[in-house]
């Protein structure tokens, strides 16, 4: 359960990662949105985002984020997320993240993304 309501367009996010629909999920930024994600180099514009999703999604044969807390701040919104998936050689994973949104005219200006990711490459690597 979450505290508050996502926005749409952060539901359609996680509704689109999740289903990786690439193309709806590259019309909810702007042209020049930024993402930061925990262990990569920063990204700029939909196309060079949805190459980091494509990757970073790569390993999973199922996944799902779910959102379990929203934290809404002016056109800031702070989401604690549960990853739950399964790799293509059947190792269930689970992990907490947290993703920090600036909105902006509806869309996406900036994404940073925030979890263990030694953990997580550790876990997938013994794997």
């Amino acid at each position: 359960m979450t505290d508050h309501q996502l926005p749409d367009v952060l539901q359609a996010y996680l509704d689109s990662l999740n289903t990786e629909d690439w193309d709806r999920l590259a019309s909810l930024w702007l042209p020049d949105a930024t993402l930061r994600a925990v262990g990569t180099r920063s990204r700029t514009g939909p196309e060079d985002i949805l190459s980091y999703f494509r990757a970073a999604l790569a390993p999973w044969k199922e996944h799902l984020d779910a959102a379990t807390r929203v934290l809404p701040c002016g056109d800031a919104v702070t989401v604690e997320l549960h990853f739950r998936g399964r790799t293509a050689g059947g190792l269930a994973l689970e992990f907490d993240a947290v993703d920090v949104f600036d909105l902006q005219d509806g869309r996406i200006r900036a994404l940073s993304t925030w979890y263990d990711i030694a953990d997580v490459r550790s876990r997938l690597a013994g794997a």
